[in-house]
């Protein structure tokens, strides 16, 4: 399925996410867009994996955050460590209704309502080699290009963005 469906209700959704899950998404993105961080959905990593969300900082680091909606989505995915070696810091979201003590320590941890988010633990940086950065920064930014030509083929309009960097 294409990342961009001009018909769905989330165009920008794959269509994997549960309501809840993008709801955590949707507060996680808000919060990052206030925080002056340019984010790509689902991005796919060199192992073929797909991280939640990939954040990059105006300084250039790497975030990755894993959503969880529920403690079986937690407890049954066990990709998450794999996603240390493509980020500077890794974090996990979920809201309110799952118990924030089963996340592990070292990682950061968000909480989000769907309308916001707050970071209530900062993850610890372990930063990227340099060749993991220019490929993780390559990667993030032909995907968010393929996505925006897609977007504007399919007749989405986009408008620039307050905090959008020229």
């Amino acid at each position: 399925m294409p990342i961009i469906d001009p018909f769905a209700r989330h165009p920008l959704a794959d269509g994997r996410q549960s309501e809840r899950a993008l709801l955590v998404r949707h507060g996680v993105l808000r919060l990052f867009q206030r925080d002056g961080l340019a984010v790509v959905p689902e991005l796919t990593l060199a192992t073929g994996r797909r991280a939640d969300l990939v954040a990059v900082s105006r300084k250039g680091e790497i975030l990755i955050v894993e959503v969880k909606s529920s403690i079986e989505d937690f407890r049954v995915d066990r990709k998450w460590p794999e996603y240390r070696a493509f980020c500077d810091r890794l974090y996990f979201a979920t809201h309110p209704h799952v118990p924030a003590d089963i996340f592990p320590e070292d990682a950061g941890f968000l909480l989000s309502d769907g309308y916001g988010a707050e970071l209530l633990r900062e993850a610890p940086e372990h930063r990227l080699a340099p060749h993991v950065r220019k490929a993780m920064m390559l990667a993030f930014s032909r995907a968010a290009a393929f996505r925006l030509t897609a977007a504007e083929l399919a007749g989405v309009g986009l408008k620039p963005v307050e905090g959008e960097e020229a």
